[in-house]
């Protein structure tokens, strides 16, 4: 029976997330302390109270989100006996790929949270609050919206997440994802909702932050993951160290192929998943594949007690 541990992305977040694990595991805190440290500022007083509304702020949220899926991996491993070689594979919805890589072995969770940081911030920079937009469009396929989006020239536009069966995301400069929008209902009779995002992520827009972060990323000290990655650019497997960084550069302008990702686990006939880290977004999108895979969620102390009876 094949397993993997599987990490969510931005959007997951939501105040007070890990709390209570924080409470009740010294692990736990030492996680949230040590990013703290690293960062030098109260990250974990944005995550648990977020009081000046910044947690949504990229350069918060992606080094939050990270810090959250670590501390409730370390408990299940320091306190039940979670190993990550108990799984065949990792992976991780965008930035989640970095929580893979620390729980893996394959990063520090130092070099991590610098890194998320940084990237947050880039990603913000290359394109000016205002000038981007990304949307959801429901109930459509990939080639679909490709089609829509090359036939009306929308030269800006891309598919920025194919996140599962009938969930594509796009991406690009606000005046034309607005455009695609309208055609999208207009010629597909298909649903779309503007995202409340601060920036067009993963297309070509992002290939400044991509630049930004290249050198930060090469210089950073990688090892060889204890599991394959599965990653966001090549929806394989991936264990060379230095195709991993050069991926995660490529993966910032790139699309999330979260989708062909999970199929990739059916077609080596994975079946059980563990999701850790705030929602339960990962496991609502496997749930639309015709698949009979085994879920287990872990994002509260509730759900750490429940788990740890199966370990």
């Amino acid at each position: 029976m094949k397993k993997s541990i599987i990490f969510p992305g931005q959007g997951s977040q939501k105040v007070g997330m890990g709390k209570d694990i924080y409470d009740n595991f010294a692990v736990a805190k030492e996680v949230f302390q040590e990013v703290n440290d690293t960062l030098k500022i109260r990250l974990s007083d944005i995550i648990f109270a977020d009081e000046d509304g910044t947690l949504n702020h990229t350069v918060n949220t992606q080094p939050s989100i990270m810090t959250v899926g670590v501390a409730i991996f370390r408990v299940l491993e320091k306190e039940f006996g979670l190993k990550i070689n108990h799984f065949d594979y990792c992976a991780g919805h965008s930035l989640g790929e970095y929580t893979a890589l620390v729980c893996s072995g394959s990063l520090r969770l130092t070099d991590a949270a610098i890194m998320l940081r940084a990237r947050g911030m880039a990603m913000q920079n290359a394109v000016q609050i205002g000038e981007g937009a990304m949307a959801a469009v429901l109930g459509s396929e990939i080639n679909e919206v490709n089609e829509l989006i090359k036939k009306n020239n929308f030269s800006s536009v891309e598919i920025s997440n194919d996140n599962c069966p009938g969930q594509v995301v796009i991406s690009g400069k606000k005046n034309e994802v607005d455009a695609c929008c309208i055609k999208i209902k207009e010629e597909l009779s298909k649903k779309s909702i503007i995202l409340p995002v601060s920036a067009p992520f993963h297309c070509a827009l992002m290939k400044p932050a991509a630049e930004q972060m290249k050198n930060l990323i090469l210089n950073s000290d990688f090892q060889e993951p204890e599991i394959p990655i599965i990653s966001n650019v090549t929806a394989k497997e991936e264990t060379d160290k230095e195709n991993i960084k050069n991926l995660l550069i490529e993966q910032i302008y790139s699309k999330v192929r979260w989708r062909e990702i999970v199929e990739f686990m059916i077609k080596n006939k994975v079946s059980e998943i563990y999701e850790l880290g705030p929602g339960k977004s990962l496991s609502a999108m496997i749930k639309r594949f015709n698949t009979d895979i085994v879920l287990q969620n872990c994002n509260s102390l509730e759900e750490v007690n429940k788990l740890s009876k199966l370990l």
